[in-house]
């Protein structure tokens, strides 16, 4: 089972870039992220005609999430769960016995903001539903767009980003408490070379000289660590024409 996650930056503007990839890939689920499309523009048409089924959850100009899959998705529920939210950040769906959680971190901005309070609170909401769903689902996957450089090794330059927006310590912290509830880092599983990245700026050649963050996750609970085989960061889609500024992050089961 390949399992993958994908911001994409505008599901209208990438969406043949995406087709490509499934078609190139073949993943048995793909969440996306900042779809960017109201939900009654969403390309599922097009999806449907390349072989997946899906579920999607948009607003218009921001945000956005969908869950792509071979295998229609059952118990499909949006955003979490006792957290009033009016954005679109959150799908979750059970495919093939696993409970994929597919979703977009808020990005804070910067420390001492409202959209960081806003951030800290939506963390805390997610541990705790994410705690709940555990139990309900012991093999369980919560990927996506998390906005958070977990570690030093996942940034390009640490000194100059200590303290900034993705690598504060609160950011980290609530990182540790998702991987504390008895999930595992699938990209760090594994022996990975250094200065691999997810996300590059569009600004000042940052692709081109590697200056970028890995702040796109694949995080397993412990009935799926066994089964993982690889996971891996597939920055070929970043070199398209009008890319996405992220890259996909697959595990294979």
């Amino acid at each position: 089972m390949k399992i993958a996650t994908w911001n994409v930056n505008s599901l209208g503007v990438r969406l043949p870039q995406v087709l490509d990839w499934l078609a190139a890939n073949q993943p048995d689920v793909l969440c996306l992220q900042e779809t960017k499309l109201t939900d009654d523009k969403f390309t599922h048409a097009e999806f449907k005609e390349a072989g997946y089924e899906s579920q999607w959850f948009g607003q218009k100009t921001y945000n956005g999430v969908a869950l792509l899959s071979k295998t229609p998705a059952a118990d499909v529920s949006r955003n979490i769960f006792g957290f009033e939210d009016e954005q679109a950040r959150v799908i979750a769906g059970t495919v093939d016995g696993v409970r994929v959680i597919g979703a977009y971190f808020p990005n804070g901005q910067e420390p001492g903001s409202e959209k960081f309070a806003y951030k800290m609170k939506w963390l805390g909401a997610l541990r705790e539903w994410v705690r709940g769903e555990l139990v309900k689902h012991p093999k369980l996957a919560l990927l996506g767009d998390f906005n958070i450089a977990p570690e030093d090794r996942d940034v390009c330059d640490p000194i100059a980003w200590a303290g900034q927006i993705h690598c504060t310590p609160e950011e980290r912290e609530h990182f540790q408490q998702l991987i504390a509830l008895g999930l595992h880092d699938a990209f760090r599983l594994f022996e990975q070379a250094p200065k691999l990245y997810s996300w590059w700026d569009y600004r000042m050649l940052a692709f081109r000289r590697n200056q970028g963050l890995r702040i796109d996750h694949i995080l397993l609970s412990d009935s799926l660590k066994t089964d993982v085989k690889a996971c891996s960061i597939d920055k070929l889609p970043r070199k398209n024409e009008r890319p996405s500024d992220h890259a996909p992050v697959v595990v294979v089961l």
